[in-house]
């Protein structure tokens, strides 16, 4: 079973930066595509930035388009999002997950296919 480690949320104001952190536990994280996903409350999990298996592709959702960046380090067994100008609708529990990537109907084309972590939560705010 693929099993991932988020981490690097916290507390932010509007405008700042953070950067978020995905490990694999217990594979290798270089044979898959990987996505971030973020939960708010009261809303349904939606799909925020994904890379393709060789680092070649990258695809964001509207919402975080030019703000976010996700990149990843083989060699870390790493996946990273690093979140520019935040804003107050970015608070959510974000979620990484292993994904088929270019499948979906909307951006950012990517359909998770592994279980979820805990998630690090995200909040935005003054």
């Amino acid at each position: 079973q693929l099993q991932f480690v988020e981490s690097g949320g916290g507390l932010m104001q509007p405008g700042g930066s953070l950067r978020l952190s995905c490990t694999a536990s217990g594979f290798t994280l270089d044979d898959y595509a990987i996505g971030w996903f973020r939960q708010a409350p009261g809303k349904e999990r939606e799909g925020v930035s994904c890379i393709s298996r060789s680092e070649d592709s990258t695809n964001y959702a509207d919402s975080v388009k030019g703000r976010f960046t996700i990149s990843r380090d083989n060699a870390k067994n790493s996946v990273y999002m690093q979140m520019n100008n935040l804003k107050p609708e970015d608070t959510a529990v974000y979620y990484c997950a292993a994904v088929n990537y270019g499948l979906g109907h909307e951006p950012p084309f990517c359909t998770h296919f592994s279980s979820w972590g805990q998630g690090t939560q995200v909040t935005v705010s003054s």
